[in-house]
């Protein structure tokens, strides 16, 4: 019997599916029958009849009779709910309370009712008559006859997100967001490394930055370097080990192998050709590493493991710590190496051999016994790569930063990496995360991410989000959370289909946000949602209250007659900025060079969409122009007239402190723009048409600083904040 529609509609609701969405039109566009179908089956319904989907909604939906996670403000009492039949009596049951600071309470039931509604269908609700601290407490509920209580979390949150004291008292910080990776020094070995950071930090805090932002250094695919998108990870609860400082590490000093090899001829000409790229070479990089860090292993083993000293002891420590999730992390990478020696097009699990497909399985078990040395090389990297970003943070502190670092966490996990492989239900495989159509990306986007299951997350108390914080708020004092829109919906994709053929998925936004608000109280780490793209009315309100900072990117701030709003306007609880790794620098805007490039990789499908485009830009860049010098920002020395007038360094300096007096409690600026380059870091819905994710500063740390108009605008931008 084929599923009547409104019954297909009502169980996809029940499931958080939207059947309708907005198109890039502001027209309401119909979700169709195949996808609700299919993404219905992907989170556990059956579809292949009616009277199997509503038995399955059913099984799916049944109300526990204590829900697994519960949730309260400080100071309020809590209120539990229990779903029991209208003959159960109070009397059986009783309660016991284990708080997470160690306190335990019991009560009964009986005595502590409130209200009473399962005549009605509802549930039998009680009060534990008590507030409870900020944390994460266990309820145990007792039944007279039953072995094993009803168990359940209850998750105190405060009412919003941390701020720093200086950001409470209106303090306008500013600071630059860089892609790692695209750092030059004397020092590093062709990529942007934490040595490089930390002298970042330190030259940025001179300058009177308050943060330096980062792109996300989430764990990529060291067996496979050319993967290297940084919003396409292996995993997004360790780190990339090519950021580690070889040169930083303790153990180099007392390894005269590995000095002798890095001072080897051959070696000193290989570094000196990875330094010398304008971009990363990937794969150079990672040789270059692996030739040493494994030495550096051996040393630290000899020193410290099999006497283990303190230093032994902290990295035993990092790894108990770590658990299955860091072990999983270097069991990956050590296969994923050993595979790739003997084929170098291995790209990810699904194509291990079929033993060593999950992390799980007897195979891999037997791996990580038979070669422990192996496995323990990549979690010393892992531990490498941890305490040198927290001395980075600490060298921000020393120096007087309000925020340090702030770290990037992306949307989702590459479906090939470690994270996927060793999964026991928390990603759905058979679906993909991305946006709908809209005016940027009129064929929407398809990212190629898993997305988490909320109906598992829930079951298991949102313990993999609250790990996932956790992991992202060390060693930071902010942490930027991209597309943050997702804690309230996600556009999941049917494998193999168009992101036109997706639909929205629903998750339980205030209870993510409350675990969000807990635990950046816990690392007193402020946060920042990048909330750009389709955004829904409800979801604003609720990040303006949760205390997160929007993000206002000054080309996408734009009045309906095409003039931009002034930075003056925005809200105070933001962070502006000029530009994002996702677009051109300010020369390449300025000067119309993406869309040049576009037009030269085939973005455009005729000439008459270019030189719409090539219109659309001159119209943008007058009104650029216009509101700048309105504001009397604009020197003398730079033309009114957006058809003469170039990208230049006073007209850089201008479009900075246009941001600067603006009204956003944070502002961020783009190293690239300060040196007017012109490439971008990346090109979005380019993959091999453009060397996303490669391109390095055309300037060195070393000399970056000291030109007079660099330490100029810096002045003119802490001066201008101050105001």
């Amino acid at each position: 019997m084929e599923i009547e529609q409104d019954r297909l509609l009502a169980v996809a609701r029940q499931a958080g599916i939207a059947d309708h969405y907005t198109s890039n039109l502001g027209k309401k566009a119909a979700v169709s029958r195949q996808t609700l179908e299919y993404l219905l089956n992907a989170l556990g319904y059956e579809t292949q009849s009616q009277e199997a989907l509503l038995h399955s909604a059913e099984r799916i939906h049944k109300q526990p009779i204590l829900e697994p996670v519960l949730f309260g403000q400080a100071d309020q009492v809590i209120e539990v709910p229990l779903h029991l039949g209208s003959s159960a009596r109070e009397s059986d049951f009783q309660w016991t309370l284990e708080t997470e600071q160690g306190e335990r309470y019991e009560g009964y039931l009986q005595s502590q009712i409130v209200s009473d509604a399962r005549d009605e269908g509802g549930p039998l609700v009680f009060s534990l008559s008590m507030a409870l601290p900020m944390g994460y407490h266990t309820l145990f509920v007792l039944r007279k006859g039953r072995q094993s209580p009803y168990q359940a979390r209850i998750i105190v949150a405060p009412p919003a997100c941390f701020k720093q004291p200086a950001l409470q008292q209106g303090e306008k910080l500013w600071g630059p967001s860089v892609q790692l990776y695209t750092l030059r020094s004397q020092q590093n070995w062709g990529i942007g490394d934490f040595g490089d950071l930390k002298r970042l930090v330190i030259k940025m805090a001179e300058l009177g930055a308050n943060f330096v932002g980062l792109n996300p250094i989430h764990a990529l695919f060291p067996a496979y370097p050319e993967s290297a998108s940084p919003y396409s990870p292996s995993s997004r609860r360790w780190m990339n080990i090519l950021y580690i400082d070889v040169s930083a590490i303790p153990e180099l000093n007392d390894c005269p192998q590995a000095q002798q090899q890095i001072s080897s001829p051959d070696f000193c000409q290989r570094l000196s050709a990875a330094r010398a790229s304008e971009w990363v070479q990937y794969t150079d990089v990672t040789a270059l590493k692996m030739d040493i860090l494994p030495l550096l292993y051996a040393t630290f083993k000899h020193q410290h493991l099999d006497s283990l000293t303190e230093r032994g002891q902290a990295f035993h420590d990092f790894v108990e710590q770590g658990g299955e999730s860091l072990l999983s992390q270097a069991a990956f990478d050590a296969i994923h190496a050993d595979l790739c020696e003997q084929d170098a097009d291995i790209w990810g699990w699904q194509v291990f051999p079929e033993h060593y497909r999950h992390f799980h399985s007897a195979a891999v078990q037997d791996y990580l016994r038979e070669n422990q040395e192996r496995i323990n090389l990549y979690l010393y990297m892992q531990w490498i790569a941890d305490e040198q970003i927290q001395a980075v943070q600490r060298a921000a502190e020393a120096q007087g930063m309000v925020i340090g670092l702030y770290r990037d966490l992306a949307v989702g996990v590459a479906e090939s990496g470690a994270e996927v492989w060793a999964d026991e239900g928390d990603l759905l495989l058979d679906v993909s995360i991305g946006a709908p159509p809209d005016e940027l990306g009129p064929l929407g986007q398809n990212w190629g991410l898993p997305p988490l299951n909320p109906l598992t997350l829930r079951h298991q108390a949102y313990e993999p989000f609250i790990q996932l914080l956790r992991a992202n708020m060390k060693s930071c004092g902010a942490l930027r959370i991209d597309h943050i829109l997702g804690l309230l919906r996600l556009w999941w994709i049917p494998r193999a289909e168009k992101a036109t053929e997706g639909a929205y998925l629903y998750y339980r936004v205030h209870e993510l946000l409350a675990i969000l608000a807990l635990e950046s109280h816990r690392h007193q780490c402020s946060i920042i949602g990048e909330d750009l793209g389709t955004v829904p009315q409800e979801i604003v309100s609720l990040l303006a209250d949760a205390g997160i900072y929007s993000y206002k990117i000054f080309f996408f701030q734009t009045a309906e007659d095409g003039g931009y709003f002034s930075p003056a306007h925005y809200t105070a609880q933001s962070m502006s900025a000029l530009c994002t790794h996702d677009m051109p620098t300010l020369r390449g805007f300025w000067h119309c060079l993406d869309l040049n490039m576009g037009r030269d990789i085939g973005l455009y499908p005729d000439k008459a969409q270019f030189k719409f485009r090539m219109d659309v830009r001159l119209h943008h860049k007058q009104a650029i122009l216009d509101s700048i010098a309105w504001h009397g920002l604009l020197p003398e020395s730079v033309g009114r007239d957006a058809m003469t007038v170039p990208m230049s360094e006073a007209l850089c300096e201008a479009m900075h402190l246009h941001m600067a007096a603006g009204t956003s409690a944070l502002m961020s600026i783009q190293l690239e723009d300060w040196l007017q380059m012109d490439n971008p870091v990346n090109i979005p819905g380019t993959v091999a048409e453009y060397p996303n994710w490669r391109r390095k500063l055309s300037q060195p740390l070393e000399t970056l600083f000291s030109q007079p108009a660099i330490q100029r605008l810096a002045a003119r931008i802490s001066a201008m904040r101050a105001q």
